[in-house]
């Protein structure tokens, strides 16, 4: 049976969110944050009803995934004869919403990105 850690990990994944964002949200260092879902720190009851709130699921719900029955369940994704996987209407939304926090996590990224280049064109000027 997976840890509670484990189960983080996992939900984590399965909403396609990394571990830096986990920490960044979690105001920690992602080595930090890789030591909870390792098992290396103490999970506390407060951390977790934070890691819940990112993970927009209810604690009750990280004790009781099974990642599993997740996948058995998840019917509405249909594999082809050529191993490719038909995604059906009833499943985009859940699909789309595994990429949002991703999709605005990379434009933070790409922001800092431009501020930095933005730095050096003012202290060195274009190369």
């Amino acid at each position: 049976m997976a840890t509670v850690e484990e189960k983080i990990r996992n939900i984590r994944e399965l909403k396609n969110l990394t571990q830096e964002y986990m920490a960044e949200k979690l105001g920690i260092t992602q080595a930090g944050y890789s030591k909870i879902e390792n098992g290396t720190t103490v999970l506390t009851y407060a951390k977790l009803i934070q890691i819940a709130k990112i993970l927009e699921i209810n604690i009750e719900d990280i004790i009781a995934f099974d990642s599993q029955k997740y996948f058995n369940s998840f019917n509405n994704v249909k594999g082809n004869n050529n191993g490719s996987i038909t995604i059906t209407t009833d499943n985009t939304d859940f699909i789309k919403s595994l990429y949002e926090d991703k999709i605005q996590l990379l434009q933070k990224l790409l922001e800092k990105t431009e501020a930095e280049v933005d730095r050096y064109r003012n202290k060195f000027g274009d190369i």
